[in-house]
């Protein structure tokens, strides 16, 4: 069995925006702001390295929007130096994260239902 990168990302952007949002809440501005910057710079590189090297057109585009929010979030840690936005930043990357992570669990599901197991008598009927 092996890990899908897609969900791999998915699951890092989520588990980075929940360090995040509690971070927000624990530390004080400058202090979040930092931490927020640094992890937000990760999830742009994770997220853009999942766009290009993938396959697959939807994961393209999840790990695309993924890369996109990373990017402005990051800017605004910088720019906007308010523990609440980093706390909302983390929130959009955990949503963002979890849209992706569901479409691709569902396409998963699709394609396991459509399967159809035949015993050898009914192959020959």
């Amino acid at each position: 069995m092996s890990l899908n990168a897609r969900f791999g990302v998915d699951v890092l952007g989520i588990l980075a925006g929940a360090f995040l949002a509690v971070t927000a809440v624990a530390f004080t501005a400058p202090v979040a702001g930092w931490i927020g910057f640094g992890v937000f710079t990760g999830l742009t590189v994770i997220g853009a390295l999942g766009a290009i090297l993938s396959h697959r057109l939807s994961a393209r585009i999840g790990h695309g929007v993924l890369a996109l929010v990373g990017l402005w979030s990051l800017i605004a840690a910088l720019v906007f130096t308010t523990p609440a936005l980093v706390f909302a930043d983390a929130l959009a990357v955990v949503l963002v994260a979890l849209v992706d992570l569901t479409a691709h669990e569902l396409s998963t599901e699709r394609v396991v239902h459509q399967l159809e197991v035949r015993t050898p008598e009914q192959a020959i009927a």
